[in-house]
């Protein structure tokens, strides 16, 4: 049996404006450890949803990743704690991208699509 991602909509909320993104859900190791392996192009309004089954501390990495990233760090309760940009490795150099933070959730989405849809950190995820 594939190793099936499930996609889900969620709703980004920002002051009075709500955006919307279609994110796949990573929700399990096997998951979250491909993430955006080997995606050569990811379309304007979606994105990748790590679920954690509890608070992390860490950081992620673009190994094998061919597309620069945005990634918002989330807590329990959805709010975005911090906001990182990620580029993909060079040759044998790949850095990890560590917010300094717990964290339950993180959205990758496309290289400073936070930024064009103005969401920043303290702006809060709807999952349902």
């Amino acid at each position: 049996m594939k190793n099936r991602i499930n996609t889900k909509l969620i709703k980004i909320i920002s002051g009075n404006k709500v955006t919307r993104l279609n994110v796949q859900v990573a929700d399990t190791q096997r998951k979250r450890e491909k993430g955006l392996m080997f995606v050569g192009r990811l379309p304007e309004n979606e994105g990748m949803l790590f679920v954690f089954s509890e608070e992390i501390y860490g950081g992620f990495w673009m190994k094998n990743t061919f597309i620069p990233l945005s990634i918002a760090f989330l807590d329990s309760y959805g709010v975005i704690l911090k906001i990182l940009d990620m580029e993909p490795c060079i040759e044998d150099y790949c850095p990890t991208y560590d917010p300094g933070i717990f964290y339950y959730y993180a959205i990758e989405v496309n290289l400073g699509w936070f930024e064009k849809n103005q969401i920043k950190e303290g702006d809060y995820v709807k999952f349902n």
